[in-house]
């Protein structure tokens, strides 16, 4: 059996596992990694489907471990290029992704499972265990083939007091562990993390806190899929007297697939919509939002920058009650500072303890290894030092040295004899998603995006002979975003016409705006020490 990493191995996102035998492919999730600040104007960010797109035919099912982005964000992009790929999950989850598809204009073939279900699919026969996680409905599966069984554990921890009481299978992992788990493919997000990870229900003394002690609006910001936070947040709302209002089409959208399915209970007469809200007492009022990662188009930052109609002011209480995902602490802080200029009351995961969360740290598992036991391991859904950690806690528990593997996005894992190796390599770049362009953004385009948002545009307009290939006049600069003096490009346009001389006899117009973006671009690096992006337009003389 071969296991194809194309995402999750070495950032928090674009969960992907692609599983061979027999000739057939099997899907583990298909998620998005949301774009850092280092990569302007991009949406988010897909696996790279290149190493399986002449072969999705080959394709017998996906499976969705849980109904988190970054498990199911990608879904969509997948389902164009083939659209009656079967689509596996709980009932939360897969209602949560035909939401998401019916943006799209797609219509998913979908099979339901539960906990303690078996489908085989294609060569692949499939079994799966309940796992506790910030979201309800979180599976791990279990995929046999007469070459072996692989146990992936999904996102999970091993919380006692679950909210839902639905607690992580381990006597379903035992069990499997006794007939034999030839590889197990576990969370890693919190392996450098010492202990349990505490239970949700800890939080509930912190939340009530921020409820009594609010005088006015209280607004929670939270992931639009954190069905089990909303619901303490709309208990405590339920306690205190309070109504609540959902702002944001993808939370209005969750909840209310959540409630429908019975995983939100909300008590009669709270909920009510953003207009009615607006027209209550301020003390009477609790606004459930997107936006806890900073997001720029989400509802939080827009009120942050005051670019909605929701205004945030003295006396007003903030609740971030979501975690810190790596690579977004700049937009995250950045949101609390400018809403405490405002003069909100921000509190969030550093300053109370609102948030835990949803991924089994080292002593879990520790606790999983010596329970399942695996042949090997392949740490997975973590950046590389996670991975590692994770890898490491598998060696203390007896798992050999060698059949630990720490992959990275695009490696392939081959599975023969009850050994697993690293055998090779495919294609797992970034694939960027540009408003409505799939793939069109490249490394390239970024870094001109960064240069000009950095050092500015200096287009020059030159007029040319074209027999003699010399300046006609003096070019124009015009400059947008780099600052400089007033008429100080008289060195750049002797070095433009120290270089139109060195152009052969016959040339053309590409290759004299070639020269010049060059000339000027070595000129402003030694001038300025800065690289602004240069644009040259020729016009005959």
């Amino acid at each position: 059996m071969r296991v194809i990493a194309l995402g999750g191995l070495g950032e928090i996102g674009r969960n992907m596992t692609v599983f061979e035998f027999g000739g057939k492919l099997l899907i583990v999730d298909c998620g998005v990694l949301f774009p850092e600040e280092h990569q302007p104007g991009v949406d988010v960010i897909l696996p790279d489907f290149t190493s399986i797109r002449d072969r999705l035919n080959d394709v017998v099912a996906l499976v969705l471990t849980h109904g988190h982005e970054d498990h199911i964000g990608g879904v969509p992009y997948l389902l164009r290029e083939r659209r009656d790929i079967p689509v596996v999950g709980s009932k939360l989850t897969l209602a949560f992704i035909k939401a998401k598809l019916k943006e799209h204009g797609i219509s998913p073939r979908v099979v339901q499972v539960q906990e303690g279900s078996q489908q085989k699919f294609g060569p692949f026969d499939t079994e799966f265990f309940a796992v506790n996680h910030s979201i309800p409905d979180g599976l791990a599966v279990a995929i046999k083939t007469s070459a072996g069984t692989a146990l992936h554990t999904g996102d999970f921890k091993m919380d006692q007091f679950p909210l839902d009481g639905r607690i992580t299978d381990l006597a379903g992992f035992a069990r499997l562990g006794k007939e034999g788990v030839d590889l197990f493919l576990t969370d890693s997000t919190n392996a450098e993390v010492p202990g349990f990870t505490i239970s949700e229900e800890d939080l509930a003394p912190a939340i009530d806190t921020v409820f009594r002690t609010s005088k006015k609006r209280i607004i929670v910001s939270s992931f639009a899929s954190h069905v089990h936070r909303i619901q303490q947040v709309m208990d405590a709302a339920h306690r205190h007297g309070r109504k609540v209002a959902f702002v944001g089409r993808s939370m209005v959208r969750n909840m209310g697939i959540a409630r429908e399915l019975g995983y939100l209970t909300i008590p009669r007469g709270i909920l009510i919509d953003f207009k009615a809200a607006q027209k209550m007492p301020d003390a009477k009022v609790v606004l459930i939002c997107t936006g806890s990662q900073g997001e720029p188009m989400a509802a939080l930052a827009r009120i942050a920058n005051r670019e909605h109609e929701i205004e945030v002011g003295d006396g007003d209480t903030v609740l971030l009650a979501s975690s810190l995902i790596p690579g977004n602490e700049s937009a995250i802080y950045r949101l609390i500072n400018a809403l405490t200029k405002l003069g909100a009351n921000v509190v969030h995961k550093g300053n109370a303890k609102v948030h835990v969360s949803g991924h089994a740290s080292a002593g879990e598992l520790a606790y999983c290894y010596n329970v399942v036991k695996p042949r090997n391991v392949m740490p997975v859904h973590g950046e590389f030092r996670h991975l590692i950690a994770n890898g490491d806690i598998a060696i203390k528990t007896g798992v050999e040295a060698n059949r630990v593997i720490i992959g990275e996005d695009g490696s392939v894992v081959d599975l023969q004899n009850g050994k697993a190796v690293i055998t090779g390599k495919v294609s797992a770049g970034f694939v960027f998603v540009d408003g409505q362009t799939v793939g069109g953004a490249t490394e390239e385009s970024l870094e001109d995006r960064r240069r000009l948002g950095e050092e500015g545009l200096i287009t020059v307009l030159a007029i040319v002979d074209p027999d003699t290939g010399k300046l006609a006049e003096d070019p124009e600069f015009f400059v947008r975003g780099f600052v400089h003096e007033p008429d100080n490009f008289s060195a750049a346009i002797q070095a433009v016409e120290k270089a139109l001389s060195t152009l052969p006899r016959k040339h053309t117009v590409a290759q004299v705006e070639s020269l010049i973006e060059a000339t000027v671009e070595r000129w402003m690096q030694r001038t300025y020490r800065r690289k602004p992006v240069i644009t040259a337009i020729v016009v005959d003389a």
